[in-house]
């Protein structure tokens, strides 16, 4: 990918010289999480609980012990690592062409769209959706509008799910922030009424929302490749990443039964046809995944 290094972006929050403190609690607590994220957090919060309890196998549920406060307190790694610094810039520029690009579509169709924030964090990080762990995964939430990564994710992308790449990882940022354009636009908004008014089509809505977000992703990619910005090397990377992160492929690697049933991202020939829709068309119209 032809990117340029333009610095910082002014929409990102570097969190990483933070870390989360516990939140207490007795043996209760599992239990008045999930009802807390359902009925408060909505759709937000439920996928991101789920990604860390089934498909990342990570201990969502440590960050609740070990203290009472809860504050955000100094890690032992400082927040400007040099090495990471080069990510910083990567996701920067990702995040505002992505953010340029859709102010430019909201434009054309008379509407404002507001930026979303990128927060950056280590390890742990307190969102307005909940407390979640880095094996969460990138993940957007809702309630403060701002998207979340910890950087070691790509380096994941990379050597567990064998997906690299400059494109690869923008695709995986493009996404999230198309889970923003869906809140600007209230589309998770109504899918989230419609999860709770009908919770046996929860995970189906789940589906539905996230291969939109993917398609979302590929108009920017559409954007990047009429500017030249992308080669046809750079499509079959990101293609792959969107693979990579199937539910399919993640369940048959976590040596689970895949079960169509239980998805809730959608699976690897999905995830890449929404993105290569989106791509190709660099329509929104075009990425009603909820009229299949």
């Amino acid at each position: 990918m032809d990117w340029k290094d333009r610095g910082r972006s002014g929409d990102l929050e570097d969190r990483r010289g933070e870390s989360v403190g516990g939140l207490g609690g007795g043996g209760g607590l599992p239990f008045m999480l999930l009802s807390m994220v359902a009925s408060k957090f909505g759709l937000g919060g439920i996928v991101v609980l789920l990604l860390v309890m089934f498909f990342f196998r990570g201990n969502f549920l440590s960050l609740m012990g070990g203290g009472s406060s809860g504050a955000p307190t100094s890690a032992s790694r400082p927040v400007t690592d040099p090495a990471e610094e080069p990510k910083v810039r990567f996701v920067s520029f990702v995040l505002d062409d992505a953010q340029q690009t859709w102010e430019r579509i909201f434009q054309e169709r008379g509407l404002q769209y507001p930026h979303a924030h990128l927060v950056l964090f280590r390890d742990a990080v307190r969102s307005g959706c909940g407390v979640a762990q880095a094996e969460t995964g990138p993940f957007y939430c809702p309630a403060d509008q701002k998207a979340y990564i910890d950087l070691g994710f790509y380096d994941e992308l990379r050597n567990r799910f064998g997906a690299d790449g400059d494109f690869a990882q923008a695709y995986v940022l493009a996404h999230e922030i198309g889970h923003h354009v869906q809140d600007v636009l209230g589309t998770e908004r109504k899918v989230r009424q419609a999860m709770e008014n009908n919770p046996s089509e929860r995970n189906a809505d789940s589906v539905k929302l996230e291969l939109q977000a993917d398609c979302f992703a590929g108009v920017w990619g559409h954007s990047t490749e009429q500017r030249k910005l992308i080669n046809e090397a750079d499509i079959a990377g990101a293609l792959n990443a969107a693979s990579a992160i199937g539910d399919d492929r993640i369940q048959h690697m976590s040596g689970r039964e895949v079960s169509p049933e239980s998805f809730t991202h959608g699976s690897s020939q999905q995830r890449q046809m929404w993105f290569k829709r989106g791509l190709d068309s660099g329509s929104i119209e075009a990425c009603n995944t909820f009229a299949q």
